[in-house]
């Protein structure tokens, strides 16, 4: 017995020292297959529909004098310093979605451009159309102009709410015009907002490296499917810091399916004006913690309305998807199709309810709008009738009445009036502006002068002009 516990000891001490765990949570590759495991299968799939997006601006840019501002002062109407065309051109990338050559790419890549190139991963280049520009959501789409009869490869939508934090996934672009690149890393977080970059704020955030030039491209999975598209970077140096952002696939395809049916983007209206929670408010709501979206206020004969919502309701999820804050419920409402139903849970006087909402547009003002044209400083001044879906987009209640201002032609006199978009007119020269007609009538009159009286940005605004 001595002799055999002996041995044991003996045993014991010629084995390395390893945690219990440590044989069953790690180890060696077994094979040569395993020891060359890499991203090289879905690089080599997904690349080829990665594309290098080339836009070129022309713009009036004054000419200096020698380069002297000194000079500028006592030459700067000389005939040879007049505006003249500058070329610039900006970089990003896109991702190929149908095989007739529809390329996803964010709006800000491709605004204002008057030409616009792509480049294929072997080297061809491709004039392109631009199809759909969004700038709500910063996304554009493309179009070859001419394929030759090429069958484009292309990369396939994923369920983007599918996506965890923690998931592993490639950025596929152009940084800083070098080439075509690949970075890896994970999902950092969802649902980001707060950001300020697009109107719907839903980001997804990766550490997988995004730099300048990768704006457009693509965020993928392991499976080879588009998850999102590369957008921007919190960085303070210019470079990646290991912060970026991308439109997840949900919205993105949105976008791409109003293309491929003629480029008009219908988005749903809840009719619904909407509040975050803080942690006092949730709890005077009974609620154990401030998420979700607070109805504030309902449009008569709304979606909203017809589902039985009402002031005060928390909505927390729509088709069993969290509904964090008011931004969260705008960006699942907008991947929605019009004409179907989504679900919504929500809390009112502690308890859990729920609703089908019909996904709708909003209903249309045709017929409530006027153009001023004529001898009158108004001239150029498109206006509209207060509806409620206007009053909720720039940021009125529901109950707001009179005309807005939609549209004001460039180097009309009503821009030189200094009218702009969103102004709402409350009367002209003592008379009260309750409906169109009303202002028709009196904008395209010429009298000696104007009395204003406008609200703008939530501030009532009142002037005298002349006539």
């Amino acid at each position: 017995m001595t002799m055999i516990r002996t041995l044991f000891i003996l045993l014991a001490l010629t084995l390395p020292l390893q945690p219990l765990h440590a044989q069953s949570e790690r180890r060696l590759p077994e094979s040569r297959a395993e020891m060359q495991l890499s991203f090289a299968p879905v690089v080599r799939d997904v690349a080829p529909a990665v594309v290098n997006v080339y836009a070129t601006r022309i713009s009036q840019q004054r000419q200096s004098f020698f380069g002297d501002p000194f000079f500028d002062q006592f030459f700067g109407r000389s005939p040879f310093l007049e505006r003249r065309p500058q070329q610039s051109q900006s970089l990003g990338s896109g991702v190929l979605v149908t095989e007739d050559g529809m390329i996803l790419t964010n709006n800000h890549v491709v605004e204002g451009a008057t030409d616009i190139r792509v480049a294929m991963s072997d080297g061809r280049e491709y004039a392109v159309d631009l199809v759909v520009a969004d700038s709500a959501t910063d996304l554009a789409v493309l179009k070859v102009r001419s394929s030759e009869g090429r069958v484009f490869p292309t990369v396939p939508f994923a369920d983007s709410d599918w996506l965890e934090v923690g998931d592993l996934v490639l950025a596929i672009g152009n940084p800083f015009g070098v080439g075509q690149s690949v970075s890896s890393g994970i999902v950092s977080a969802l649902a980001r907002t707060g950001m300020g970059i697009t109107d719907y704020q839903f980001f997804i955030q990766t550490d997988a490296a995004i730099n300048p030039g990768n704006s457009g491209g693509a965020l993928v999975n392991l499976d080879g499917e588009l998850v999102g598209i590369n957008t921007a970077i919190f960085t303070r140096s210019g470079g990646s810091q290991g912060i970026g952002f991308a439109i997840p696939a949900n919205m993105a395809r949105v976008i791409a399916n109003a293309a491929e049916e003629g480029g008009e983007i219908v988005r749903p209206w809840l009719g619904a004006r909407l509040q975050a929670l803080d942690t006092e408010l949730a709890r005077g709501l009974g609620l154990d913690t401030p998420r979700g979206a607070l109805v504030a206020e309902v449009a008569a004969d709304s979606p909203a309305d017809r589902a039985g919502l009402a002031s005060g309701d928390v909505i927390v999820s729509i088709d069993g998807l969290p509904v964090e804050d008011p931004e969260a419920l705008d960006y699942r409402l907008a991947t929605k199709p019009i004409g179907s139903t989504v679900q919504v849970e929500f809390v009112r006087g502690g308890e859990m309810n729920i609703s089908d909402i019909d996904v709708a547009a909003a209903p249309e003002d045709l017929g409530n709008r006027a153009e001023i044209g004529g001898d009158t400083r108004f001239a150029g001044v498109t206006a509209a009738q207060l509806t409620p879906a206007l009053a909720q987009e720039i940021g009125l209640g529901f109950s707001a009445q009179g005309i807005v201002i939609v549209e004001v032609a460039q180097g009309s006199p009503a821009q030189r009036l200094g009218l702009r978009p969103g102004d709402v007119i409350l009367s002209l020269n003592g008379n009260e502006i309750r409906d169109i007609e009303t202002f028709q009538a009196i904008a395209s009159q010429r009298p000696q002068g104007w009395q204003i009286v406008l609200q703008r940005d939530g501030r009532v605004i009142r002037s005298f002009v002349s006539g």
